[in-house]
């Protein structure tokens, strides 16, 4: 007998006595992997409203995309907390993690890409007024980095979920708190920090802030890090606003998006933007 038949294959996620398929050996109940992960419960969450073959596969990449958002979300959330602490360095070491969230997310809209116009027609219109637009996860993203227009609470109004996105829209962001550590490292004046509050989309103090350090990286070396973590992270969010409309273009093209909203129109306008501005405007000054 083999070390594999007594103990199972380290990376197949099957234990001795399993069938390979995910379940225990008859009357044993559930394998441990699917217990721990709630595999079952996560596997019959499935249910297409049409006959098209492409729309089970709709459904399972928007599920994965919400999935990822709420890990970026959890990702995001600690870089703030640590930066709250003082803690530069491992919040740089987390926002290495969160990148690799973001590359997967943005690879997300390859699968969706591939849908023909004819293909998507097959079953849009079993989505009635559902739209990505409506998303808790996504919409606290935009809120934790920064993005705090109170308007973007009205999709939300009547939802259960409105009190936890109106909650994110009223805490510290993560810019917030890269701010108040500007302030603590002297850089900008200490009472001018938001709290958390929606704040202006530019200030020019904050610019003057990324200036000095952009011309002293060495004596701000951690900032200078911070600040170069940031930019991928808004980089990041670009091209993923980018590719959502090039993929919608592809897909719809100039017709009206579902759940109401313009389609292209709004996400070429929101593709424009940019968090951090102050980091991108700072670029011309260096």
């Amino acid at each position: 007998m083999t070390v594999e038949e007594t103990t199972g294959c380290p990376f197949s996620g099957e234990r001795p006595g399993t069938t390979g398929t995910g379940q225990g050996a008859p009357g044993t109940g559930p394998a441990p992997y699917v217990q721990y992960a709630r595999m079952d419960a996560l596997l019959s969450l499935q249910h297409p409203l049409s006959t098209a073959d492409t729309e089970p596969g709709f459904i399972i990449m928007s599920q994965v995309k919400e999935l990822l958002f709420k890990l970026l979300h959890t990702e995001l959330t600690t870089a703030r907390d640590r930066l709250r602490e003082d803690r530069v360095d491992d919040a740089l070491w987390t926002l290495r993690r969160s990148g690799r969230v973001q590359q997967v997310l943005l690879a997300c809209w390859e699968t969706f890409a591939v849908l023909s116009p004819a293909e998507f027609a097959e079953f849009r219109e079993v989505l009635g007024t559902a739209s990505g637009f409506q998303s808790v996860g996504y919409r606290r993203l935009e809120f934790l980095l920064g993005n705090k227009d109170p308007a973007m609470l009205e999709p939300h109004r009547g939802s259960p979920a409105y009190q936890e996105v109106s909650a994110q829209l009223h805490a510290p962001s993560l810019y917030d708190e890269v701010l108040a550590l500007l302030a603590r490292r002297g850089l900008l004046a200490a009472d001018s920090t938001s709290g958390g509050e929606p704040a202006e989309p530019y200030r020019a103090d904050v610019e003057a802030a990324w200036l000095a350090v952009y011309r002293d990286p060495a004596g701000h070396r951690d900032l200078h890090l911070l600040a170069e973590a940031l930019m991928d992270t808004a980089d990041q969010f670009a091209r993923w606003r980018y590719t959502h409309l090039v993929t919608v273009q592809r897909m719809l093209g100039a017709k009206p998006g579902t759940g109401g909203t313009s389609g292209v129109p709004w996400l070429a306008g929101i593709s424009e933007h940019r968090f951090f501005p102050e980091l991108w405007s700072v670029r011309s000054a260096i």
